[in-house]
């Protein structure tokens, strides 16, 4: 794929169902935002950290290693221990292009790469010998082929643009040095960053990196949604969304929890997910709070056939759209 070419991003959908979304009318934006979120059985206690659809639906990473998989007959364990079998959390995920491989990334520098469709696993972790604690992940390209993209704790962008073979990572510092949060990428080296120093970056070649925002924000950036070079989400403390449109950024206020993940659609639709079971809807260009069944802490959200949030407890909620 070109720079140019778009790409399933972080925590989102496959390519089609993304643009089956985004055809959708008004109307039918309205009734998916009136359906109720309930709460789905799984097979763990521990915190889910992230999730991502696949080509055999959607994943769930978190505590101790967890690895669900979402089937026909509800959430089941694919995986516990992690990619090492060290027991490591997993804190964030993401899936290539073609839907058929799973990366994940983690504590002490855990990186796997999970084949959805043989249930093989590769273990990648500790690249150039580091163990810090990995908070992210973004992958493009296809099964085998893929440009892999890890956000560091300790302030730098690990990346390979060989699949994350031996000897092909490099890495990068680029910005402070303060923890990256999250990472995610609109095209195969085309992408954005936030960081714990309120710093949002963005990359057309991903090695080199430009700083965009954000100017007195005054909150912490915990997730980022990269849809285009002048269509970039990034949800923060205090309830906080920011939009950049490529000239300029507009803040929006949606209360007081901590806003730890935010997915938007091409189109406009969008979910993001925070504390005490904090969940907003994006229509129309309005943040609108939601319903939810739990006052537990949400960390991810994903949008499909069936929304998707996850968080502690190994709490899921969904929404059938």
């Amino acid at each position: 794929m070109s720079s140019e070419t778009s790409h399933i991003t972080r925590r989102t959908i496959l390519q089609a169902t993304g643009a089956a979304l985004a055809g959708l009318s008004a109307a039918g934006a309205a009734s998916a935002r009136d359906t109720p979120w309930t709460v789905a059985e799984t097979p763990t206690d521990r915190t889910l950290y992230d999730v991502a659809y696949t080509d055999a639906g959607a994943h769930a990473v978190g505590g101790a290693g967890t690895l669900l998989s979402r089937t026909a007959t509800g959430w089941q364990r694919v995986l516990d221990g992690g990619p090492t079998g060290n027991g490591n959390a997993l804190y964030g995920a993401d899936v290539t292009d073609d839907g058929k491989r799973l990366w994940f990334v983690g504590a002490s520098g855990a990186i796997g790469e999970y084949d959805v469709t043989t249930g093989s696993l590769r273990d990648h972790s500790a690249p150039m010998d580091v163990t810090n604690n990995f908070n992210d992940v973004a992958v493009t390209g296809d099964a085998g082929a893929a440009n892999v993209y890890v956000a560091g704790d300790s302030g730098k962008l690990y990346y390979s643009f060989e699949n994350g073979e031996s000897e092909t990572w490099e890495y990068v510092t680029p910005a402070s040095g303060s923890n990256i949060n999250a990472v995610d990428f609109h095209g195969d080296r085309r992408g954005h960053i936030v960081d714990g120093n309120k710093t949002v970056l963005h990359t057309r070649d991903g090695e080199t990196w430009t700083k965009i925002g954000l100017a007195d924000a005054n909150v912490n950036f915990y997730g980022v949604d990269s849809d285009g070079p002048d269509d970039v989400h990034v949800s923060g403390g205090g309830g906080m969304v920011f939009h950049w449109d490529g000239a300029e950024w507009t803040p929006s206020d949606t209360g007081d929890a901590d806003l730890r993940d935010v997915e938007v659609s091409a189109g406009g639709a969008g979910l993001t997910v925070g504390g005490g079971g904090a969940l907003y809807d994006l229509t129309d260009g309005t943040w609108r709070q939601q319903s939810t069944p739990t006052g537990a802490n949400l960390k991810a959200v994903t949008r499909g056939p069936i929304d998707i949030a996850v968080g502690a407890g190994g709490l899921v909620v969904e929404r059938r759209t």
